[in-house]
């Protein structure tokens, strides 16, 4: 049983403007997302941690250094972890994008939504499996445990998959900014431990 932590980056500057970042390059971490980021690799200092992986985007990459800089570990990169490819969406505002025809679809409907020169969200969730599955074989050690940092929607469609849910009804499921996500994963079988643990995102901020 492979024990995979899915860990979304912590906040940046696009978030507050309530801006879709996809996968423009130079999106960093802000203060408050670099605190979380060393709030999140002292809670998990205690866990010995086989490998640490991240979706190659700057603000994952950040995320996921202080982690395995506690761990002695290197980060590596895994373009699948990366975010939706949103296409010509991305880089603009929420407020802007509810008035797009596609909006109610992508809320209500996401197994029909293709995002304009961009992916659906089937196709996310088959590439963002397919490389827990890959990393999972990788560790296939009784309880190896590794650390994934990537992005709201990938995490949320893996979690959907591995639960069973519908993916109409992925949106449903809340992951946010800096939280924890622990998936056991074993031959045939899949256990949800936790969701959207906040903990790292609270600290030092609001005690």
């Amino acid at each position: 049983m492979t024990i995979i932590y899915l860990i979304r980056h912590a906040e940046n500057d696009y978030l507050g403007k309530e801006k879709l970042a996809g996968w423009l390059p130079g999106v960093h971490l802000n203060d408050r997302g670099a605190a979380q980021a060393e709030a999140l690799a002292e809670k998990l200092a205690g866990i010995r941690f086989q490998a640490i992986y991240a979706s190659p985007l700057e603000r994952a990459m950040e995320t996921a250094e202080p982690i395995a800089h506690r761990q002695g570990l290197q980060v590596i990169p895994r373009p699948a972890l990366g975010e939706v490819r949103y296409g010509r969406w991305q880089g603009q505002t929420l407020k802007v994008l509810r008035r797009r025809k596609l909006w109610p679809i992508v809320v209500h409907s996401p197994s029909l939504a293709r995002f304009p020169e961009g992916e659906s969200f089937s196709e996310t969730q088959a590439r963002v499996v397919a490389e827990l599955e890959s990393l999972r074989t990788k560790h296939k050690q009784p309880k190896s445990k590794i650390v994934c940092v990537s992005h709201s929607d990938t995490i949320k469609l893996a979690v959907a998959h591995y639960l069973g849910l519908p993916l109409d009804l992925f949106q449903r499921l809340t992951v946010e900014p800096a939280s924890i996500n622990i998936l056991f994963i074993g031959q045939g079988h899949a256990r949800l431990i936790c969701l959207n643990d906040t903990q790292a995102r609270r600290q030092p901020f609001e005690r």
